[in-house]
This record gives C-alpha cells, structure tokens and sequence, in this order.
C-alpha cells in the first residue's frame, strides 16, 4: 500500500516537472521569436532610413554661401533645386553632399550641373531656394548591416570622382568596399585627371564606366586661377614649367587664351596639347594699355622696348585714335606686338 502510494508521487512530481520545463520551452521559444522580429524590425529601419538625411535646410542662395558656406567643394553638404533631376556630387570621404538640380553654368569650361550658377571661384549663385541636405556620419558596422540585408538602389548623377564622398560612391552602386578602395587611392595623393583614369582603376567594371561616363564631371583647371601646386598636377608639367605659368600670368596681368602659354620658354605644342583639355582660361581684368605708366607698360612682355613710344603716341595723339591698329600704323607696335596685343583683354581708352 504504501509502496503505491510512493510510485503515485513520483509519477506526480514528474508530470509538473515536465509542465514546467515545457512551459519554459513556450517562453524561450516566444522570446526568441521575439527577438528575432525586432531584430528583424530595427535592421529594416537601418535599411529604410538609409537615403533619408539627418538635416534639411531651404534657404535662399545668398544666405547659403554668406552663412553655411555652401559652394561646389563644400565636404558634406547637398544642394538641390526645388523639382530634383540630375546632380552632381561635390562630398567629402564621409558624410553625403550633393548637389542636385539642373541648369549650373561653370565660370568657365563649359560643364552644366548643380544647383545655381558656380563662378570661377566655385560659389553657388542663383536666386531660386536651395535645399541644404546633410546626414551625419555613421559607424562603418551599420553600412555594412545596410549593405547586408537590402542592396542599395543604384543611382546616376553627376559627380567628380576626385571629390565624391564614400557615401556617394556607394550610391552610384559600387560596394563599401570599392569606395573605400577610391577613397584610399586619393587619400594618398592619386588623381584622376580625365574620364578615362577613372576607367582604369580596378574597382570600376567596363559596365559600371558605361552607365557612370555621360555623368563624369572633372573641372579644368583655371590657368587664371591655379597656383603653382595645382599646376604640378598636370600631366608633363613639372615644378619648373609650373612656376613659370605663375610667373607669366602675372607679367601679363592674366591669360588671356590658353595658347599664351606657348610664349613661355621651352613651352611647345606637344606639351600644351598634352593638358588642353585639362585646363580653361577664365577671363582675366583688362589691362590698362591706356593709363598705365611708362615702368608698368615696360613690364608687359608684349611692349617692353615700345612703352616709351606709347607714351608719346597717348600724349600726341587724340583719343579717338588710340588704337592697336593706330599704334602699328604709327610704327609704335611691330606687326608681331600688334598680335599679341590683339588677343589680349585690354581696357578700353
């Protein structure tokens, strides 16, 4: 009887064993389904607030260059023309910037981007609003996690492979990775100088060149503007050749064409032909032929022994016939000076 009894509560005690351990089994199993979802949830968050910036700013154009600084090379920052279209990015390494919208004119060069009017020294200038977009930077882990559970939508915009962030690249559908790797090429002093550099590197496939070419935007280097560094820069051009374009623009008070550039010694056709199309010539201040001293008219490389009989000629000579062609037809100017002279930005009399 009672060795019943004991085998009545074993039997018990298992079965509310077994109920309690399978009642946790439920538990450990809803917290971990539990888990997953919301683990699930927050990466497709991650994922859906991928291309949503932190910060946006609708600003007049004037307040934008004045207050937040907002030109072409801006690191980090976007501006967008109300209505959207193509764009062209100007980011830093880290965080998003570009500059979308149609209609830019380039000072010189002649490329068409952006947002507003970029002048030769790259502001943005327009009167239509601005849209300022900023996102703020992001642990590299979270890239990855984006990266991971929904591929990126490819875009197409205009850009300069030498200034568009890591971000960006990504965004025009080249891995974390392959950006990194551009990055890291121009981190240490890599350049690419035309369209084709940027097919040659490693990372970017023949298909990839193909859809991004037509929005490839590198501007030329203003020969009116470019110090000696960024003049080293070019393809054959070396410290030498480099200090003598600077010392040149200034004897001449500005180029006036590219072709100037033959004046200087040694300077010939091959070398210009090498990097013609890498460069452009803003327009320089007109010179003051008119009103400037004998020492300054001396100075000129086109006038130098002719500057004392440009003098006499200004003194002599009623104003209505002070011209370029008056001061060859007077024997002043020789026929090579007079064409010289002749594309040249000269103030008026």
């Amino acid at each position: 009887m009672e060795e019943g009894k004991k085998g009545e509560k074993r039997r018990s005690g298992l079965s509310a064993s077994l109920v309690t351990g399978a009642i946790a089994l439920v538990f450990l199993v809803i917290g971990y389904e539990t888990a997953l979802f919301l683990h699930r949830a927050s990466v497709m968050r991650l994922a859906a607030n991928r291309d949503h910036p932190d910060t946006v700013y609708v600003v007049d154009p004037a307040l934008a260059r004045e207050v937040l600084g907002v030109t072409e090379d801006t690191p980090g920052v976007a501006a967008e023309r109300r209505g959207g279209g193509a764009s062209g990015s100007m980011g830093s390494s880290d965080s998003r910037g570009t500059l979308r919208g149609y209609g830019v004119e380039r000072g010189t060069g002649g490329s068409s981007q952006g947002v507003g009017a970029a002048s030769g020294d790259g502001a943005v200038r327009s009167d239509r609003p601005i849209v300022i977009r900023k996102s703020a930077s992001r642990p590299k882990a979270l890239a990855e996690v984006r990266d991971k559970v929904a591929p990126r939508a490819v875009e197409s915009f205009r850009f300069n492979p030498n200034t568009v962030s890591v971000e960006d690249l990504q965004r025009l559908g080249f891995s974390l990775k392959q950006a990194e790797s551009i990055d890291h090429y121009r981190q240490k002093g890599g350049r690419f100088r035309r369209k084709s550099d940027f097919a040659r590197s490693y990372v970017v496939a023949d298909s990839v060149y193909e859809r991004l070419e037509p929005y490839i935007d590198i501007p030329r280097l203003d020969i009116n503007r470019a110090d000696s560094a960024a003049f080293t820069t070019l393809p054959g051009i070396g410290k030498f050749f480099a200090g003598k374009m600077v010392s040149y623009r200034k004897e001449l008070g500005g180029y006036s064409c590219v072709e100037q550039l033959l004046d200087i010694w040694h300077f010939d056709e091959e070398k210009l032909s090498g990097i013609r199309d890498l460069i452009s010539c803003s327009r320089p201040e007109p010179w003051p032929l008119w009103t400037a001293g004998e020492a300054e008219l001396r100075s000129h490389p086109y006038i130098r022994g002719s500057a004392h009989g440009i003098v006499l000629y200004r003194t002599y000579q009623p104003r209505e016939k002070w011209t370029l062609e008056g001061l060859r037809d007077a024997g002043v100017l020789s026929e090579e000076q007079f064409l010289q002279l002749s594309r040249c930005r000269l103030a008026a009399p």
